[in-house]
């Protein structure tokens, strides 16, 4: 049986298939990039991939490649035991409280590296600082991406005001 002879509806039976046979969840990278703040498009650009493979890597029940595990890892910015499944789901806790102080840190460190006046920057540094006394791996945690001013829904993005020449859509027969 080939993987073209498949039931899409059926796929855990399907030979080169990455999808937990018995359905139990073998992951937790959709959830920890949710409590991240991450969305799948930042995830997807780090990971240099579309935001549909990063969805199906969501699904707890995918059985992803050690390699791909450990993208997520970097992407996230998070331990690689934090991705992984426990048998008793004991590291939720854990999982939620590091990720809101990651969220802080990541702020933190906006705010020093945006701050106009001393006293705002020697403040987050401060804050920094006891971060990481709190928890030292945050040390190796970056700041919030800087990014230009969202679209409206109206504007058009840079993709649409590039020129293509005819010749890209017609076949040649050379």
């Amino acid at each position: 049986m080939s993987i073209m002879d498949c039931d899409v509806h059926d796929v855990e039976h399907c030979p080169g298939t990455n999808v937990s046979t018995n359905g139990r969840p073998l992951q937790r990278v959709g959830i920890v990039r949710q409590l991240q703040g991450i969305s799948r498009r930042t995830v997807a650009r780090y990971m240099q991939t579309d935001i549909s493979t990063v969805k199906k890597q969501e699904d707890a029940t995918t059985d992803m490649p050690l390699s791909d595990l450990y993208q997520w890892q970097e992407a996230l910015e998070v331990p690689i035991s934090e991705l992984l499944v426990e048998a008793d789901d004991s590291l939720s806790k854990p999982i939620l409280q590091r990720s809101q102080l990651v969220r802080v840190m990541k702020t933190a460190l906006s705010i020093q590296e945006n701050a106009e006046t001393t006293s705002i920057k020697n403040m987050a540094e401060t804050l920094v600082e006891q971060l990481v006394e709190m928890m030292p791996e945050l040390r190796e945690v970056s700041s919030w991406h800087a990014v230009g001013k969202r679209r409206s829904r109206k504007e058009l993005g840079a993709a649409a005001e590039r020129c293509m020449s005819d010749d890209v859509f017609m076949d040649r027969l050379d």
